[in-house]
């Protein structure tokens, strides 16, 4: 096992990353160009945010900034989604709430909302995967609380909050969202309302009325969990889990897909941890790619129970906290998931809103240890090797 990890860098945790369409970059970027001379696309963004795009134009086409310097660019999965929107007029925007998940972070730029907003469904799984905190008992046993599914109203309210001023959101977190009990009407609730909201599943669960329910969703990125072609390898990583069952639920959504829904954009990935030496991205494409649109590793992240990890000695702060903030179940607010016991908790969205959240005197304090150098005051934080 190929565990010996220094960092954690969130904003380029892809091991590899395999697409369908060869020229996606190519065409992303001729797309991205075109819009310099699109002085219409521009006038419904504010003035900041066309100082954001110009941003993103120099980063792309012109020369760089000195050394070291963060710079926008098209990734392999940028370029996919930017080649999704079949409309231009999207794109503008698309690119200044993509500026700032990629960016800002990296500047620890801060504005009045997060750049990404994870919302958890359900903190509840059907598999024990030996890299998850799914594997603590103390974490899963019903009685500590940490159990449970988030109301429809509640989500609701987060959603509507969250519609014109967050783009980029996923439902998942430190559960399996299929198994959330309203989670078909959760997804409708969605349609329309995002640019880019990404929804993460092992795939376990995923019958006829939920492939439909995604499908006519405002979901733009499907992310099935397999991190093995093969059997046993799948279930000795995946506990709990049958690769074939999976394999036969993704075919179904793909089969329904093509028939019922062949205009959609929608793109589905399979993506794993890259949890050993063995794991091979093309034994998996040779297995999925007529199934999804991408095949994806990602970092293993020592995050099955940071608790009682050793002490790190890393000072660089942790991305996330400009990054993106997290929804339980139960409206707790948290700025990572690698501290899933909630003991960096920030309050609750019941009591404040989104935005006041994110900028609360409970945040400022936590990104003002981490900005001076003192991640050793704060547990997990010292513990965690996410940067």
């Amino acid at each position: 096992m190929s565990h010996a990890q220094a960092v954690y860098r969130k904003h380029n945790s892809f091991v590899g990353i395999l697409d369908k369409n060869p020229d996606a970059a190519m065409q992303a970027r001729r797309r991205v160009e075109g819009l310099r001379a699109r002085h219409d696309l521009m006038q419904p963004l504010s003035t900041k945010e066309r100082m954001i795009l110009d941003h993103v134009f120099t980063d792309l086409f012109e020369d760089g900034p000195p050394h070291g310097e963060p710079r926008f660019a098209l990734s392999t999965q940028v370029a996919a989604e930017i080649n999704s929107y079949p409309d231009d007029r999207v794109l503008p925007r698309y690119l200044v709430h993509r500026y700032r998940y990629e960016i800002y972070p990296q500047r620890y730029e801060l504005d009045g909302f997060p750049p990404y907003l994870q919302i958890e469904p359900t903190s509840v799984c059907n598999y024990r995967c030996v890299f998850c905190f799914q594997t603590d008992r103390y974490f899963t046993k019903k009685s500590n609380g940490f159990m449970g599914h988030m109301s429809l109203n509640l989500f609701k309210r987060i959603i509507d909050e969250s519609e014109k001023r967050v783009e980029f959101l996923s439902l998942s977190s430190r559960g399996e969202p299929l198994l959330c009990r309203e989670i078909e009407a959760m997804l409708a609730y969605t349609r329309g309302k995002f640019l880019n909201l990404k929804l993460n599943t092992n795939a376990s669960l995923l019958d006829d009325r939920k492939c439909h329910a995604i499908l006519q969703s405002g979901v733009k990125t499907v992310v099935f969990s397999a991190d093995e072609a093969t059997e046993p390898f799948y279930s000795r990583l995946r506990v709990g889990g049958e690769l074939n069952r999976v394999l036969s639920n993704v075919e179904r959504f793909q089969r329904i897909r093509k028939q019922e829904y062949p205009s959609s954009q929608i793109i589905t990935r399979v993506a794993g941890v890259k949890f050993h030496d063995g794991q091979d991205l093309n034994a998996m494409s040779r297995v999925w790619s007529d199934l999804v649109d991408q095949i994806a590793f990602v970092t293993y992240n020592p995050w099955e129970n940071v608790y009682e990890r050793p002490v790190s000695e890393i000072l660089t702060p942790c991305s996330d906290l400009w990054r993106r903030m997290f929804i339980w179940w139960d409206g707790t607010v948290n700025p990572c998931d690698v501290d899933y016991k909630s003991t960096l908790s920030v309050g609750r969205v019941q009591d404040c809103s989104l935005s006041n959240l994110w900028t609360s005197e409970a945040y400022r304090n936590l990104r003002a240890i981490h900005l001076n150098k003192k991640r050793s005051a704060k547990l997990p934080c010292k513990r965690c090797v996410v940067v």
